[in-house]
């Protein structure tokens, strides 16, 4: 018999059993986290970044149908003051789902970037699918889901998805949602998917976009940043920490963001790599069969090559390269902080995936028997390593603001390659040919056939009619090159490593980086340039003019002797010409009236300077603030002005014509005698190398 005492004290226990159940499961659950937190050690303690977006994925790859199937459980947090109600993803594979997107309308420009429609066969279209989100185990938010088009109102763009909140997320706030998600493989188009047995595997999950506060870049008020997939532009992204396990065949060679945590092969012939990757804001990875592996340290970066066998003899290249630029960066940027890098060469049928950037990886793009001197390896290295700094430290808006990392990383690229491989020779040195990777950019852009077609500073997805590439890449690292002229190597390198140290795990803008010149220029110049640098970043970023000076005629006229009837004393006296000497058989001593003419054929206006070189061999440097039209220089001495060149150090680096910048009174025939004897130097070649084919 049970005593109404002890029967009380039992109706209580079975009223509040579930909640011990419940303390129970959630002491379960925090034990399991506990657990798994015991499996990796931290990258960063303290971390380096907001940590904004984290993401806890468990995929698996069907290395036939080319499906992943996958989980994910995001923690985000709302930094912002605003209280939120909606949240934005992008699901990039979407693009490539079929020809209306707004990516492959964007691509028919280009002609599908090669590709032919007619022959891409259902099981290449790639797409991403949500399957469920449910928020904190109880809330479905899956029937709220609707795709948006934020940027062009087209319709049929699946790659930007609203999910609206039963309760909102108020500042300071998390919210986690497990969510459940198939991701379909494209064969290899751009940047993502696979071909054959090498998948390429970028932009492949659901991904949270950026809550903009006000004032935060060029918001006015608070707003999500989540454009559309577009052709020509590309990511933007809060840092997180990525704790990412992938099942793929056993036979696979992965490489992946981040740190290796642990590989675990199970008895189905599969295995899950587990990858953590901290203070970063994408996470990318590839699986094939056929790579090699190389592996050098430099300091405290361990450094991975996956390269396939026919690519193999090209693996010191990478290394080399990537080792020295590993040097450059951190002695005039910063320091580089990540423990890994990973360079992945793609096979030849792979090589739509080459040459882009994600953290702590990124491909590189070789062929067989490339020679040496041909530095394509090299430049691709040196430029997608760059972008572990520009790009993903400094983390602008890539859809947005383009130049801010991919010219910033062009004209570094230029830097490193410069210093390691030759000024005059970075970018192509062989059998006596060289050119310098800062000149070639150079001619990327004043090579266009219209490099006025527009400003730099607009949207990706805007240059409609071209330029995208000439002018977010080659203009801007023209452009940096000429404020390095400017101001001087020491102040640039000030600029730069200021730049980098305060916008480091940030979302900075182009303001940010001319208030940092503004900041620096007149300490180091006063105003010699005026009150700040706004009128440089006017003409370079947000106008299309052209530079274009020219030395349009020099004149040496005899200066008129006395000669002639003068009234003297109510007298007229005559002046006659001066007679020659008659001892030393030479005219009595003449002054010249000289001047040099300088023009100013583009719109754009920049301070230059002219040297002037007399025919004693002295030599005059003069200044003009380059405003007018034209402008005269004008002498009166013994001696003729032989020659002059406007902007003698090559300052002005983006004027698109340097052949009008110097005039002489004296034609020069080396440079002609010069490029004849390489004339024939290279016809001799060719004709020894037909002799030795028969």
């Amino acid at each position: 018999m049970i005593s109404e005492k002890n029967k009380d004290n039992f109706n209580m226990q079975i009223k509040i059993a579930p909640l011990y159940i419940n303390l129970l499961i959630v002491m379960l659950f925090l034990g399991i986290k506990s657990t798994l937190a015991l499996a990796f050690t931290p990258t960063f303690d303290p971390p380096l970044s907001p940590r904004i977006a984290n993401y806890d994925m468990d995929i698996k790859l069907d290395a036939e149908t080319k499906i992943i199937d996958g989980r994910e459980i995001l923690t985000w947090r709302n930094a912002s003051m605003d209280t939120i109600n909606e949240l934005q993803f992008h699901l990039y594979l979407n693009a490539f789902k079929n020809s209306r997107s707004t990516f492959m309308k964007e691509s028919a420009r280009n002609g599908f970037r090669g590709m032919d429609l007619s022959e891409v066969k259902e099981e290449d279209w790639g797409y991403m699918e949500v399957l469920s989100i449910v928020q904190a185990d109880t809330i479905d938010l899956t029937a709220g889901m609707k795709y948006i088009q934020p940027d062009d109102n087209n319709e049929e763009d699946q790659t930007v998805l609203s999910v609206p909140l039963n309760s909102p997320v108020y500042p300071n706030d998390t919210i986690v949602l497990d969510i459940r998600f198939q991701s379909k493989l494209p064969k290899l188009m751009a940047r993502a998917g696979y071909n054959r047995d090498y998948h390429f595997v970028v932009q492949w999950f659901p991904k949270i976009g950026v809550y903009e506060s006000a004032g935060q870049r060029y918001a006015e008020k608070g707003q999500w940043n989540c454009h559309q997939f577009h052709s020509s532009t590309e990511f933007f992204a809060n840092f997180g920490v990525y704790d990412v396990k992938i099942r793929v065949p056993d036979n696979m060679v992965v490489g992946a963001s981040g740190v290796l945590q642990e590989e675990t092969k199970h008895e189905d012939g599969t295995k899950t790599v587990y990858y953590r990757a901290e203070d970063v804001i994408d996470f990318a990875w590839t699986a094939f069969p056929g790579f090699e592996e190389f592996n050098e340290e430099w300091e405290h970066v361990k450094i991975r090559l996956l390269i396939p066998p026919e690519h193999s003899d090209h693996a010191e290249r990478y290394l080399h390269t990537v080792k020295k630029s590993l040097e450059y960066f951190d002695e005039h940027v910063g320091k580089y902080p990540y423990p890994t890098v990973t360079i992945v060469d793609p096979p030849i049928y792979g090589i739509r995936s080459c040459c882009m950037e994600y953290p702590t990886l990124f491909t590189g793009g070789s062929i067989a028997g490339l020679p040496m001197g041909w530095n394509f390896i090299e430049g691709i290295t040196a430029h997608e390593f760059g972008h572990q700094y520009f790009m993903q430290m400094v983390a602008n808006n890539e859809f947005e603001e383009a130049w801010l990392d991919e010219g910033f990383n062009t004209y570094w690229e230029s830097r490193a390659l410069d210093a390691t491989y030759g000024d005059k020779t970075s970018f192509f040195n062989y059998l006596g040919l060289g050119i310098g990777n800062k000149e070639s950019n150079r001619v990327r852009y004043v090579g266009m056939s219209n490099p006025k077609i527009a400003e730099v500073f607009r949207n990706g997805w805007d240059f409609k009619h071209g330029g995208y590439g000439a002018l977010a890449y080659g203009k801007t690292a023209t452009w940096l090159v000429m404020l390095e002229n400017l101001v001087g190597l020491e102040v640039m390198d000030e600029i730069m490593r200021t730049y980098f140290e305060r916008w480091k795990f940030k979302h900075p803008c182009g303001q940010d980086f001319i208030d940092i010149v503004n900041e620096i220029v007149p300490q180091h110049h006063g105003d010699h340039f005026g009150a700040d640098m706004n009128w440089f970043f006017d003409e370079v970023l947000y106008g299309s003019d052209i530079c274009d000076y020219k030395v349009a005629s020099i004149r040496n006229t005899e200066e008129v002797p006395v000669v002639g009837l003068f009234d003297e004393n109510g007298e007229k006296v005559f002046a006659k010409y001066p007679e020659k000497d008659e001892e030393t058989t030479e005219e009595s001593s003449v002054n010249y009236q000289s001047e040099v003419i300088i023009h100013r054929l583009g719109e754009m206006q920049m301070p230059v300077e002219v040297l002037i070189h007399f025919e004693d061999g002295t030599e005059v440097e003069e200044y003009w603030d380059g405003k007018g039209r034209t402008h005269a220089f004008e002498y009166n001495k013994p001696e003729k002005i032989i020659w002059a060149k406007v902007d003698p150090a090559y300052k002005i680096y983006m004027d698109v014509n340097f052949n009008n910048n110097s005039y002489t009174t004296e034609p020069d025939y080396t440079p002609a005698k010069k490029y004849t004897f390489k004339f024939f130097f290279w016809l001799q070649n060719a004709m020894q190398f037909v002799a030795g084919i028969f």
